[in-house]
């Protein structure tokens, strides 16, 4: 079932004023500017562009029909389109919808929270120029992108080229004093590291990731959820949820411990109890050890 919540990304300021001039015009200066006045460059120049060996890396990833989110000017939706993929660009802004239209793409003026065509049956997401960023909120986005994607379905995400995990409220400013700061809307700029951790408390798998002409990429692969235990017993894969019966703690035999000798101490003999971490599912147990000896083997001090 799809979660359908309100419009994080469609600030006006995407819908109108300087970044629709920018995509008219095909260049800025643009750039997001935060309320300390730190800015971020928005590359409008490489966006209005034909894909460069940097975003064609990404589109060879692709499989089956592809779902572009934020598509901005439609380089990518085109570009697949003219291999024969099906593909469709989503945007909320409606300058960059009639610009992908424009070079022959398909594309609808969208939220990626809003209810999409294909639900449940992408087999390819992209998230390039920075669109993790969607909604400041990356688990959020990864949950939704999941709602998107078919079975074992692949996100393509372009990730900040720098360590950086980061929540911010921003605005559009074009350089020149054309911005309304009271258009602010929440982006997040994260790297490699921080996306894979989001991805993998969330259950993606890490397919790839790669850098190219200075950009980083990673590529996710949604776990397809009919991998229960029913259809690993039917392929004849063992449930990792289930402990091996070596390693079960009825299948341990205790080893014998030799006596100790009358005229010497024997060494004092700990049980260690490991617990298990629930994300492994790996089973509960205990061992008797000496010191840092292997277990159940008493040392001599003599």
């Amino acid at each position: 079932m799809s979660t359908v919540v309100p419009r994080p990304d469609a600030a006006p300021s995407w819908c109108a004023g300087p970044y629709a001039d920018a995509l008219r015009t095909g260049r800025g200066p643009l750039f997001l500017r935060r309320p300390d006045g730190w800015l971020l460059p928005l590359d409008v120049e490489r966006w209005c562009a034909a894909p460069d060996p940097a975003d064609l890396s990404a589109l060879r990833r692709c499989a089956g029909p592809v779902l572009d989110i934020g598509c901005g000017p439609g380089r990518l939706v085109a570009a697949l389109a003219a291999l024969g993929r099906r593909t469709l660009g989503i945007d909320v802004s409606e300058a960059a919808v009639r610009h992908t239209l424009e070079l022959g793409g398909t594309a609808l003026r969208r939220s990626v929270f809003e209810t999409l065509p294909g639900e449940g049956r992408w087999g390819t997401a992209l998230l390039m120029d920075g669109n993790i960023g969607i909604g400041g909120d990356p688990a959020a986005l990864l949950a939704r992108v999941a709602e998107l994607l078919a079975p074992r379905g692949l996100l393509i995400a372009e990730t900040a080229p720098v360590d950086i995990d980061e929540r911010v409220r921003v605005h559009l400013d074009d350089g020149r004093g054309r911005a309304d700061p009271d258009e602010v809307f929440p982006w997040a700029r994260i790297g490699t590291p921080a996306l894979l951790g989001y991805a993998r408390a969330a259950g993606w798998q890490v397919a790839d990731q790669w850098s190219a002409d200075g950009r980083s990429f990673v590529a996710l692969r949604r776990r397809d959820p009919r991998e229960g235990a029913a259809g690993r017993a039917a392929r004849g894969v063992p449930d990792p949820h289930r402990a091996h019966p070596a390693q079960h703690p009825a299948a341990r035999q205790p080893r014998p411990v030799p006596a100790s000798r009358p005229d010497r101490d024997t060494d004092h003999v700990r049980t260690a109890h490991h617990s298990a971490d629930p994300a492994n599912s790996a089973a509960v147990t205990s061992s008797h050890r000496v010191r840092n000896t292997p277990a159940g083997r008493v040392v001599d001090r003599s």
